[in-house]
């Protein structure tokens, strides 16, 4: 995240008192854009997906798109840092001030210790944003809370409402804006994956959460058989040292590219890359004669089965993608649309469907030689491209998720044939949905049996991808892979 730019304070503090009469009545697109997003982010929407719909529909383009998308995502990401500053500056809890007027302040907050903005038009214009879309009154109110916010610089605010002494998750709670309930989770997920010991662990832990807190990379992946990493490059992307199918744009509208408009190649973290490259990787037994059939059995909203699909056109499998959800199918059906009119040249046979993952092992046992079951899970893994999935998630909802995830993973290894491999992965870290639930279905059935992982996760230039840890199974880290928090294991059925 860039630093508060430190020079000219005593000049940016004159300026950020003006009285609000006297600023911009309105405000600039990208900042009424932003605020647009923010309160649909409070209505429930996702940022990721109600950004990008905001963009186009008021023709943002460019680096005004980007600074945008900075303010959001730091707004929405940092607020467990930004509200006791504002609470402070503003002498009152933050309960007692409208949530609209919070997302102004919040935004505000963000441009003063999160951005390079200079103080005057970070005040400035928030100020205007304010008096447009919350009224002349709160307008005032913003001025002032902005106003003795940018006194101080964010090293300041930090020693200010940083709690000192008593438990250490509690103070990286606030000073890296997680939820302490998910500090905590993540310290533990360190140490039972092997990513760091009782001596490390701290600062393995400060330098994950600050990933978290990172804007991630765009990371694209070619299709393969209908799109190639040359073809990404040459639209401006470079090839990516992780992925051997992945590329990386380093800005613009990934939209515009050919191949990822027509759905030859798609964005898509280059963890989730490496998942479904293992998984088409391991061996597997096939009746001699006989196309392997795959099965991707929560495909929604489809990107592995994107992947998942081209690859097995590229090895002559067939597969079937199935989601539970209506919604996610008609997703899931347009991402493989390419796929399919390939896969119907090729002869072979590529099936979107909507079903419940939990009953196609009692409806379809031992049909399938490989299974992905990317199962729901927190996504505690993927917080620097979901800002807003920290302060959703609860720990209460670990244990319907883990009920989810234990009987999926039940129904894939059902839906196995003999010799056949299931991939079971989330994006997440928490070993209750990783470690615990693989334990527990290896523990209960002794047809089942780990396949090392780190065999078949390699890189561009093929070589193993180095992953901490001695168990079968891998767990991928923003800190040390730039990806997102991706769990894969490996599971054969015994023959």
């Amino acid at each position: 995240m860039a630093d508060q730019r430190p020079s000219n304070r005593g000049q940016r503090q004159q300026r950020s008192r003006q009285r609000p009469s006297e600023r911009s009545r309105g405000s600039d697109p990208q900042r009424l854009a932003a605020y647009t997003v923010m309160r649909a982010v409070a209505d429930g929407a996702y940022a990721n997906l109600e950004l990008p719909k905001v963009l186009r529909d008021r023709r943002i383009h460019g680096r005004d798109a980007a600074f945008t998308t900075e303010l959001v995502y730091g707004a929405v990401r940092m607020h467990g840092f930004y509200d006791p500053v504002i609470a402070v500056a503003a002498d009152r809890p933050i309960s007692s001030i409208d949530p609209r007027v919070l997302d102004t302040l919040r935004l505000g907050a963000h441009q003063l210790l999160g951005m390079r903005v200079p103080t005057h038009a970070a005040v400035a214009e928030t100020v205007g944003l304010a008096r447009k879309v919350n009224g002349a009154g709160a307008a005032g109110f913003v001025n002032a809370v902005l106003r003795r916010i940018s006194e101080r610089s964010r090293e300041e605010w930090l020693a200010e409402v940083v709690p000192s002494g008593g438990d250490p998750a509690a103070q990286l709670a606030v000073a890296q804006s997680h939820p302490e309930w998910v500090v905590k989770a993540l310290r533990a997920a360190l140490l039972g994956h092997g990513a760091a010991t009782a001596e490390t662990v701290d600062g393995s832990l400060e330098s994950l959460l600050e990933s978290d807190n990172a804007p991630a990379k765009v990371a694209l992946v070619a299709r393969p058989g209908l799109a190639t990493v040359d073809e990404l490059v040459a639209a401006g992307a470079e090839p990516s040292a992780t992925s051997p199918v992945g590329a990386v744009l380093s800005g613009g509208d990934p939209g515009g590219i050919p191949a990822v408009r027509e759905r030859r190649a798609a964005v898509q973290d280059e963890g989730s890359q490496l998942l479904a490259l293992a998984l088409a990787a391991v061996p597997v037994e096939v009746t001699a004669g006989e196309p392997e059939k795959w099965l991707d059995l929560c495909a929604g909203p489809g990107g592995k089965a994107g992947l998942l699909a081209a690859l097995a056109l590229e090895q002559g499998a067939d597969l079937v993608a199935n989601e539970v959800s209506p919604h996610r199918t008609d997703l899931v059906r347009q991402t493989l649309a390419p796929a399919v009119a390939k896969a119907g040249q090729l002869g072979r046979s590529i099936q979107v469907r909507t079903g419940d993952g939990r009953e196609v092992g009692a409806d379809e046992p031992g049909r399938y030689q490989r299974v992905l079951v990317d199962a729901p899970c927190t996504g505690l893994g993927a917080l620097r491209r979901r800002p807003e999935a920290r302060w959703r998630r609860q720990p209460g909802d670990l244990a319907g998720l883990g009920a989810l995830q234990r009987d999926l993973l039940a129904s894939a290894v059902e839906a196995t044939a003999p010799g056949g491999v299931v991939a079971y992965s989330t994006c997440s870290p928490h070993l209750a949905e990783t470690q615990f639930v693989v334990s527990d279905l290896l523990k209960k059935r002794d047809d089942v049996e780990a396949v090392p992982v780190r065999e078949y996760l390699r890189d561009a230039q093929g070589e193993p991808i180095e992953v901490p840890g001695d168990q079968p199974w891998v767990q991928l880290w923003p800190h040390l892979h730039g990806t997102d928090g991706m769990f894969l294991a490996l599971l054969r059925k015994k023959p």
